[in-house]
């Protein structure tokens, strides 16, 4: 009887496909700010300790100040990441990586609320703290370190990888091309969609990211497949 069950869609933490839909979430994120909060990108923090140090070193420190916030909630964002990994509360959440992407999703649910007069330093401080958990969360795309939330990175990646491919003729070298590229790919349709969304439907279009975090949340499971051990169970 249970062998007849259909597989469930289904994802596990270094896949190529979790991967490129949280690649969509960092590219929509970072295209969301930027347009709706005033050229602000939230997810990477290079900008804001330079942004702080510019206007420390030129004495306005007042507005250094307001860089302050998205750093700290970065820096949370990786501690909550590392506390759920505590083996005591990993066996009252089952699975901490969907616990994370829950925590994302009611972040982003609740920043969609929040109305044009909200301070910028509230709605990019809460993107922070998601692309923190996310980063700190999600880094593994099969074997190799990437990140859902910037690109620099995985562009690098990418690049080296094409070129030991040509070089080396290296198959692995191809794999990590083709889903690098992929992810590249996936953060670049993200950018887009947050684009279009926000500029049709304002502060509200966050919303949509939170919809794809919710279909990954779905899909995801450990390997122990938490989705088919209640259906049989159920049986």
């Amino acid at each position: 009887m249970i062998d007849k069950i259909k597989p469930i869609p289904s994802l596990s933490s270094n896949s190529v496909f979790l991967a490129s839909l949280l690649g969509i979430v960092g590219g929509f994120l970072d295209a969301y700010t930027f347009i709706s909060r005033d050229g602000v990108f939230a997810n990477a923090q290079t900008g804001n300790i330079v942004l702080f140090a510019v206007n420390a070193a030129t004495g306005e420190w007042v507005e250094s100040l307001h860089y302050i916030p998205p750093l700290i909630a970065f820096v949370l964002g990786v501690l909550v990441s590392e506390i759920v990994k505590i083996p005591s509360l990993r066996e009252i959440l089952y699975s901490y990586r969907r616990s994370i992407l829950i925590l994302e999703c009611i972040v982003l649910i609740i920043v969609g609320f929040l109305p044009t007069s909200v301070p910028n330093i509230i709605v990019t401080t809460s993107i922070s703290f998601v692309s923190s958990l996310q980063i700190s969360t999600f880094n593994k795309l099969d074997k190799w370190a990437y990140n859902s939330t910037m690109t620099t990175g995985n562009l690098r990646t990418a690049t080296q990888a094409a070129y030991a491919a040509f070089t080396k003729q290296s198959q692995e070298a191809k794999i990590q091309f083709k889903e690098f590229s992929i992810i590249i790919g996936s953060f670049l349709f993200g950018a887009l969609l947050g684009t279009f969304t926000t500029t049709q439907f304002g502060n509200k279009a966050i919303w949509v990211s939170a919809i794809i975090l919710i279909v990954a949340l779905v899909l995801y499971h450990k390997d122990k497949g938490y989705i088919r051990k209640r259906c049989a169970d159920s049986l």
